[in-house]
């Protein structure tokens, strides 16, 4: 068993995996040879094989005991680290650094010394391309050119397990990069995206900008978020009418997206321009929608946002006008309730210990504010379909009627009733 385990791990010398990348390169600058595919593909082979040599065989999943006699090295150290608030032990070897779960398990394999420096990844990538414009068929390469993105993805994952959003951004940019090179199948949107994501954690916005553009031009919205996420790449660099062109169709064509919805009134209030505007471009969407009570959803949420209670309200109901099952509705007439009984709170706790006449006055104004939030939890919980939409309406429910339990007995049962819900939800 050991001796098959020690040739499973086939890890050649970085000599030999070198020559083989120069000897395939230099095939390429003879003429003749370099207008042949067969040419690209074996400088593409030579260097995907370089790429993967330091690592050859190894997987996750295998314990200490078995990874050890594959590799036939002692470790340079050991040591305990934490990743992602989970503790790993760490070795540190020639070429790696690996690391093991709590279980023993390897679960992260870092490539420290490569066999061969440079992008050998993304020049395999270009040879296999040569390769295709010069006559190779489809079949052939495609799949390789997979296993080249695969691989970059997979490095990327890595960095970002590590906490390295800088090579992460990199390694995901090479991913989405070489996913459009012919003849991949397809595009690797979920690269591009994180190529975004993780170079606006190192507020690298010209990237962000840049792959979440190209998110966007490839159709890939992640639920409307891509608007979002580029009103902050635009804020980022100081230009707010783009952000708001961003979120303006972003709102119109996902008017439920809470981060565009959050990113738009903020961005309104931080310029001192009126919300109202934010309506306005919400009247587009329901001359487009006019059978679409979220568009009143949301606006409710805009006039919520800015504490004008009334206006919230009416915006509601008129959605509850054209669908009166509506639960957000229901849900965001609640809130309004509860809006105000923070503002009450608020002031309740500025006032001096000698006006208790007052703080008694607000007392009575929020138990009444309490109460009004009761109907609509208990409307937005019966009409509601969506799980967490229920438990969220039941949770507050349950501690609405705990504060009113001293007012009445009948806030006492309800609150029993409603800790009963939650308790076998």
């Amino acid at each position: 068993m050991i001796c098959s385990l020690q040739l499973a791990y086939a890890q050649k010398p970085d000599s030999d995996m070198q020559k083989a990348v120069e000897k395939a390169r230099e095939a390429t600058l003879d003429a003749k040879k370099a207008a042949k595919p067969a040419t690209w593909i074996k400088l593409a082979e030579a260097c995907f094989k370089a790429y993967s040599n330091p690592t050859a065989n190894i997987t996750q999943g295998i314990d200490k005991n078995t990874f050890g006699m594959m590799v036939k090295e002692k470790p340079i150290s050991v040591e305990t680290v934490v990743l992602d608030n989970q503790e790993f032990e760490k070795w540190t070897l020639s070429h790696l650094d690996v690391y093991f779960n709590g279980m023993g398990m390897l679960s992260v394999v870092n490539v420290t010394k490569p066999s061969v420096e440079g992008d050998i990844l993304m020049e395999a990538a270009k040879a296999y391309n040569k390769a295709f414009e010069l006559g190779a068929k489809d079949k052939d390469v495609a799949p390789k050119m997979k296993e080249i993105v695969d691989a970059y993805y997979n490095d990327a994952f890595t960095a970002y397990q590590l906490g390295n959003m800088a090579k992460a951004s990199d390694l995901f940019k090479s991913a989405a990069d070489a996913s459009t090179m012919a003849p991949s199948a397809e595009v690797n949107n979920d690269a591009a995206y994180n190529a975004a994501f993780t170079a606006m954690q190192v507020k690298d916005y010209v990237r962000a900008t840049e792959y979440y553009g190209k998110c966007l031009e490839n159709g890939f919205l992640s639920e409307g978020n891509i608007y979002a996420n580029l009103s902050e790449c635009a804020l980022a660099q100081a230009d707010t009418l783009k952000a708001k062109n961003y979120l303006a169709t972003g709102l119109t064509a996902f008017p439920d997206n809470a981060a565009i919805l959050t990113n738009l009134i903020n961005l309104y209030l931080q310029t001192n321009e009126d919300p109202a505007k934010i309506v306005e471009l919400l009247d587009e969407a329901k001359k487009a929608m006019p059978d679409n009570p979220s568009l009143f959803y949301v606006e409710g949420n805009i006039y919520t946002g800015i504490k004008k209670y009334d206006e919230a309200i009416t915006a509601y109901d008129n959605g509850l006008k054209i669908n009166d099952k509506y639960d957000m509705c229901y849900y965001g007439k609640a809130n309004v309730a509860l809006k105000k009984g923070e503002d009450i709170v608020e002031e309740m706790n500025a006032l001096d210990v000698r006006e208790w006449k007052k703080y008694d006055e607000l007392a009575a104004k929020l138990t009444e504010v309490y109460i009004s939030a009761l109907e609509p939890f208990e409307k937005c919980y019966e009409v509601s379909s969506i799980p967490e939409v229920k438990a969220a309406a039941a949770d507050y429910l349950k501690r609405l009627n705990f504060q009113l339990r001293n007012v009445d007995p009948k806030y006492q049962e309800a609150y029993e009733k409603w800790n009963g819900v939650v308790a076998a939800e």
